[in-house]
């Protein structure tokens, strides 16, 4: 919930932010996969239906960097791995208070002109935030066609014991973009996956081997 209260400040639920086609017969999909990386760029103002009259605003400027992120258990990487930075600002206008926080890109998934990503917060007001991952989705387009989602706001619920408990947020993993656009706008610019690096694999993160 700290992370909640400090980067949304502000929402009523929390006291305070296509996959290519089939390559055609005779052709492969890689030689039909766009060149260059994937990428999301843009800021927007969103609406976000419980806080209607909130300032709530998204800046992200992120690029994919495949196997770039080698940890224990995935000493290659992934092939999300990613960089850049996600902004988060939103003020309340009824509690004449704000927020603003900033976080940095660790993954990035493209489909067609939507792409889920995550960041991990580096600056916020709140320091017991620092470090937690916050999971964002984005839909290419400015107002009226534009969309925006975040992980804190109507998702990313478990429930233990009979409660309700807020687990953490894993790579890329973020709702559908449930926010409309309404100033400014976002551009996705969709990357197939790269081929996997030669022996990877052969080691699993920590719990993969259940799934």
């Amino acid at each position: 919930m700290a992370v909640i209260a400090a980067l949304t400040g502000l929402t009523p639920a929390a006291s305070a932010a296509s996959a290519a086609s089939a390559a055609p017969s005779g052709t492969t999909a890689a030689a039909k996969a766009p060149a260059g990386l994937a990428r999301v760029s843009g800021q927007a103002r969103v609406f976000y239906a419980y806080s209607p009259q909130d300032d709530i605003r998204f800046s992200v400027d992120a690029k994919a960097a495949p196997f770039s992120r080698p940890v224990g258990g995935l000493p290659q990487g992934m092939p999300t791995d990613a960089r850049g930075t996600v902004t988060i600002y939103h003020w309340s206008p009824e509690k004449k208070q704000g927020r603003r926080a900033e976080a940095a890109v660790d993954c990035l998934a493209t489909g067609g002109d939507t792409a889920t990503l995550s960041a991990v917060v580096t600056k916020s007001e709140d320091p017991e935030e620092i470090g937690d991952r916050l999971g964002f989705s984005v839909k290419t387009g400015g107002p009226g066609r534009g969309r925006f989602g975040f992980s804190w706001a109507v998702s990313n619920v478990d429930v233990v014991d009979g409660k309700a408990v807020f687990p953490h947020v894993g790579t890329c993993m973020a709702p559908a973009p449930f926010a409309s656009v309404m100033k400014g706008g976002f551009k996705v610019t969709h990357a197939e996956l790269p081929p996997l690096p030669a022996g990877w694999g052969k080691q699993q993160a920590y719990g993969a081997g259940a799934r």
